[in-house]
């Protein structure tokens, strides 16, 4: 395709799309819009004819889609070969990358980087350069060009060699693994992956601590040159500028949908399925590993053990939604969390009252409902590269609620100060902070919630997505 017919002025690429098709028994495909950051901050753009959104088909329904050349406007969809997908997904984004950037893995057993690991990395680079030859083939010159997450590193430094015209931009929804993590890694993929993003002119991340773990691997890994502010990084020659940006939550959203109908019913349900009077410390997560929930149960546990007096007073709900249950692990955590639940109730339930109500299917309408009611909000991740449930709750909550927050989210840069912080590790002081939230005076905790919910909503979605796209064109 010759550059007069290149159309796109600004590109996003992102594994997942903002819309996903499937098949109806009546053979007709159905679409579903996604949600997030992404589809948010993309919604800025979308009346610009000139913009375009490149993700890969994930699905079969998404795969027919492609054969029928159905596309929602403003997007296209790549369909790999579904063998390619899954190693460069599953096995290599997801059990790999996730997993060193979150720092998972349990080492004296993993990981062992064998042949098979090569042929499933030669899937990344497939998958890759796939997103890269579609953005080369699309973008206009000059283009900006912003390309999403670990499933990608790859595709700045393809794109650059493709068409070196471009403005690339690529942003790390994950945290970055320090140095000495991150060499965990075969040092040739640990160089492939870095020199892959530094391809970008500029490389941005959702806290200061990431930018900061990316700008030392470079400095350890490839004796790149960082500068003395930490924002850019010189390499071979070229230098990639480093910019933080913390994904906010969307207040007017939040606050619009918490309040239609279906979210009132659902209050009511979970009012009836607690109990009246009784408090409720509330956590939503996906069954992702680094959520942290079984610690979490363990320190409600030990909070009920050691502080009898709450016992018969306060509901732990626990949303739990599946996540990636193609992998086995993550299917046995599922199991995990359940089976720990399971016990406290065992251990504590009375007739007419459950310690734990444990829902592990899917329901956002349900979800905010228990936001506006929770006393507590409960995250806990070993790491997470920023945690967007910490800063929804406070948004939506109805009466106040006391946030108990990881130091090792990304969101306690923001909202540490007006948390009550733990180590994720420890369940005792998890336990205690738990009571502390509980007994938090009504007027100091309403006061902490203005000041989370302001923070919170600092960075809102579409801010994030246009303060990148200023940043990269600047």
């Amino acid at each position: 395709m010759d550059g007069s017919s290149r159309a796109a002025r600004i590109l996003v690429a992102s594994n997942r799309g903002p819309v996903a098709y499937s098949v109806g028994d009546d053979g007709e495909l159905r679409s579903r819009r996604g949600g997030g950051g992404v589809v948010s901050g993309l919604s800025a753009i979308e009346s610009d004819s000139a913009s375009l959104w490149v993700c890969a088909a994930l699905t079969e329904g998404d795969r027919e889609a492609v054969r029928r050349g159905v596309a929602e406007p403003g997007s296209r969809m790549i369909a790999v070969d579904p063998d390619v997908f899954h190693a460069a997904y599953n096995d290599i984004a997801n059990s790999v990358l996730w997993f060193v950037h979150h720092m998972l893995y349990q080492t004296p057993l993993e990981p062992a980087f064998d042949q098979d690991f090569r042929t499933e990395w030669a899937a990344y680079e497939t998958y890759n350069a796939a997103f890269a030859d579609a953005l080369a083939e699309e973008a206009a010159t000059g283009a900006s060009v912003l390309v999403q997450d670990y499933h990608l590193a790859l595709v700045p430094a393809m794109l650059r060699e493709r068409r070196p015209d471009l403005r690339i931009g690529h942003f790390s929804h994950t945290p970055w693994a320090p140095p000495d993590y991150f060499r965990l890694l075969p040092d040739d993929i640990a160089v492939a992956l870095l020199e892959g993003i530094l391809g970008a002119d500029r490389a941005a991340f959702l806290t200061r601590r990431w930018a900061d773990a990316f700008a030392a691997c470079c400095a350890d890994v490839l004796g790149a040159t960082v500068s003395a502010d930490g924002r850019e990084v010189t390499h071979r020659g070229r230098t990639t500028r480093l910019g933080v940006h913390g994904l906010g939550a969307d207040a007017d959203f939040l606050r619009e949908r918490a309040h239609r109908d279906d979210v009132a019913e659902q209050m009511a349900t979970l009012r009836a399925e607690t109990g009246p009077g009784r408090r409720l410390i509330v956590r939503v997560d996906r069954t992702e590993l680094s959520k942290n929930i079984v610690r979490g149960l363990y320190a409600y546990r030990r909070l009920l053990t050691d502080r009898p007096g709450w016992r018969s007073r306060v509901v732990h709900v626990a949303f739990a939604y599946p996540s990636r249950q193609d992998l086995a692990v993550y299917r046995e955590y599922t199991q995990e969390v359940a089976r720990v639940a399971e016990e406290i109730n065992a251990e504590f339930g009375t007739a007419d009252w459950q310690p734990v109500l444990l829902k592990v299917d899917d329901d956002f309408a349900r979800s905010l409902a228990a936001y506006r009611l929770a006393d507590v909000a409960l995250v806990n991740p070993i790491r997470d590269g920023m945690n967007l449930v910490a800063k929804e709750m406070p948004v939506v909550s109805d009466n106040g609620v006391a946030l108990v927050l990881s130091r090792e989210a990304g969101a306690f840069e923001e909202l540490g100060d007006d948390a009550i912080v733990v180590n994720p590790y420890d369940v005792s002081a998890t336990a205690e902070a738990l009571n502390t939230a509980l007994t938090l005076p009504d007027a100091e905790r309403a006061d902490r919630t203005k000041r989370l919910a302001a923070a919170a909503t600092a960075l809102p979605p579409t801010q994030w997505f246009l303060d990148q796209l200023g940043a990269l064109e600047a």
